[in-house]
């Protein structure tokens, strides 16, 4: 059980988060599907970040967040302290945000026809973002999002980066390079962004 779990609850309430609960509710269909982090930076983000889908689990209550104990999520707080981004200049979530695996059963890799379905709910969330710059798209899943970024979102800056998962972390000294490269010129983006003043 997560000791901050109804601390979260509570910040889901907060200006920044209530259009995307509304939106992750009528998304989840009484399919079990994680909040957002409060503590992100919500409908104000300037950075979305999106990986694949949520990992086993069968606590109550789940965020996708840098902050959870999974060796994916502690990767991915490493290499973003790293890059230096903040966690309110951005947002964290799934390509397929419900989780499909079964009660007590282990990850199992998505299929097509779950992987379509949650492509189509991008859209609707992407329009709930009005200071978005800039997009990370992190792995083979994710990366098939890219299209219907693009088209919603064109004037996105788009970058895609190898999964942080241990497993794929520790294949190749080349996969967390690439990681950091890319967290890095997603912060450069960010960075501009304010000196062009292309964000308010």
């Amino acid at each position: 059980m997560d000791p901050d779990a109804d601390d979260r609850q509570g910040l889901l309430r907060f200006p920044h988060m209530v259009p995307l609960e509304n939106w992750r509710n009528t998304v989840a269909q009484g399919r079990p599907v994680p909040h957002f982090d409060p503590r992100d930076g919500g409908i104000d983000a300037r950075l979305f970040i999106l990986l694949e889908t949520p990992g086993p689990g069968d606590a109550p209550v789940r965020f996708v967040s840098r902050d959870n104990a999974g060796g994916t999520q502690r990767n991915l707080a490493r290499f973003l302290d790293g890059a230096g981004i903040t966690r309110t200049d951005m947002l964290l979530w799934n390509c397929v945000p419900w989780i499909v695996h079964a009660p007590g059963a282990r990850g199992r890799p998505l299929r097509r026809a779950e992987i379509r379905e949650g492509l189509a709910t991008l859209p609707g969330l992407l329009a709930l973002l009005p200071r978005l710059t800039t997009v990370v798209l992190a792995g083979r899943v994710a990366r098939e999002a890219a299209p219907v970024i693009a088209a919603g979102r064109p004037n996105v800056a788009l970058f895609t980066m190898p999964h942080p998962s241990p497993a794929n972390v520790c294949t190749s000294p080349a996969v967390p390079a690439a990681i950091r490269d890319t967290l890095s010129a997603a912060a450069a983006r960010l960075g501009s962004m304010y000196k062009e003043g292309g964000f308010a």
